[in-house]
């Protein structure tokens, strides 16, 4: 019941979501820390930040990194000259704009994870002379796995459930910005509600799965 078009957005979604996932575990990890970690008076205009794209409609979101990323736009003047063109309607915007969408539903879980760690596993390590370096890599991060797969999960599935960044950012091209929400849309449109079902449905119960493994499995989750 999928087309070769739907298989193509299939692969192209997981991509996305998988590219996006890791560069948010990896550039989200020192913004998570040190906002849990500082009493600077910074760290509610920070917060604020990271936490705007859940209440921002995805389509203003959507325009103004269309804005910034063309021809007139300071990230597009600052690609240009690096000469890798316009990011508008190619995959790397696509990450772009699923990096800064998808922000909060990863720094956020890690930010709780580390601030439930508490002090005191901090003040031992550094009785025992750790460098802070060797600390958050021999003592956070184990503590703070549950935080990561929480992160991972709902960042992962996030992602996929993109629509109105991507679409204002990749449009609907074929193999190269057409993830699976846009594709359900245009099936929709055309009246081909069979194939928006499966799709659909696929969408439903990888986020449901995702989700109920999440709490399965997650220490913390069962704990509660």
């Amino acid at each position: 019941m999928l087309s070769a078009d739907d298989w193509g957005a299939i692969r192209l979604t997981l991509k996305l979501a998988g590219i996006v996932t890791l560069l948010l575990l990896v550039l989200g990890t020192p913004v998570a820390w040190w906002l849990s970690q500082t009493r600077s008076r910074a760290r509610s205009v920070v917060g604020a930040v990271v936490a705007l794209p859940l209440v921002l409609p995805p389509s203003v979101l959507g325009f103004y990194l269309l804005v910034a990323m063309g021809s007139n736009g300071p990230l597009g003047h600052l690609t240009q000259a690096l000469g890798l063109g316009l990011l508008p309607f190619s995959f790397a915007g696509l990450v772009i704009g699923s990096l800064l969408y998808s922000m909060p539903f990863v720094i956020q879980p890690l930010q709780n994870a580390f601030e439930a760690i508490g002090p005191r596993p901090l003040e031992v390590a550094a009785t025992l002379r750790a460098s802070p370096l060797d600390t958050f890599f021999s003592v956070v991060l184990p503590l703070a796995k549950p935080g990561y797969m929480t992160a991972a999960t709902l960042g992962f599935a996030h992602t996929v459930g993109e629509f109105g960044v991507v679409m204002m950012i990749g449009g609907n091209i074929p193999q190269q910005t057409r993830v699976v929400s846009v594709q359900i849309y245009g099936h929709v449109e055309a009246i081909e509600y069979a194939q928006a079902h499966w799709l659909s449905g696929g969408m439903l119960v990888t986020s449901f799965v995702a989700l109920l493994l999440l709490y399965r499995f997650n220490p913390t989750r069962r704990a509660l």
